[in-house]
């Protein structure tokens, strides 16, 4: 039995190719989410204890599965484990046999060189930008007046104002309100980070 696993990695992206390809490949079972890789995975988890013997756990793309070496190899020995086998649709990847399974380490090697390189990309990005002056982050939604002026009335009206009510005062939301109050209060709480 074909059994298909496809999976984006955000909400805003759909799963609508990869979940053709499978339907055509003749997938019984098709698990799907929208998660990113590195995260924890619900619906894989599910696949990997309902397999059986015989069953052939299908996907688009190898790196639907796994975004790491190590992570890849431990999917594949827990397929291998249920006496299953995998198949890549796209790529010449088949655990039936001694090169799909060559093949399909050097892919997963090639797919996680890949990502530390944009990762390594991105932060040299985010330290240029840094030096040429540029804010990283989200802008403050209170100026740097409002928000004294914010925490000045919280701790002044000795509990008059609630902090839903500062928000309200500020056009902003509770959350803003917090951090901004917890800044002055509670300097090293979680929120901040």
């Amino acid at each position: 039995m074909f059994v298909g696993y496809a999976r984006v990695s955000t909400n805003e992206q759909e799963t609508h190719l990869q979940l053709d390809a499978l339907d055509r490949a003749g997938a019984i079972k098709i698990y799907q989410e929208k998660r990113s890789a590195v995260s924890y995975r619900p619906a894989l988890e599910r696949m990997l204890q309902e397999l059986q013997p015989g069953h052939v756990v299908l996907v688009y793309k190898m790196d639907r599965l796994a975004r790491s070496l190590r992570d890849l190899l431990q999917i594949l020995d827990r397929i291998e484990a249920a006496d299953a086998r995998f198949r890549s649709l796209t790529e010449p990847i088949d655990t039936e046999t001694l090169a799909g399974r060559m093949m399909m380490q050097m892919l997963g090697a090639f797919a996680e060189f890949e990502r530390g390189m944009i990762r390594e990309r991105t932060i040299a990005g985010m330290r240029a930008a840094v030096d040429r002056g540029a804010r990283l982050g989200r802008y403050r939604n209170l100026s740097p007046e409002d928000e004294a002026d914010l925490v000045r009335m919280y701790l002044e009206g000795d509990g008059f104002y609630s902090m839903q009510a500062l928000a309200n005062v500020f056009g902003v939301s509770l959350a803003t309100t917090k951090r901004a109050i917890y800044r002055v209060t509670k300097p090293g709480h979680s929120s901040l980070r």
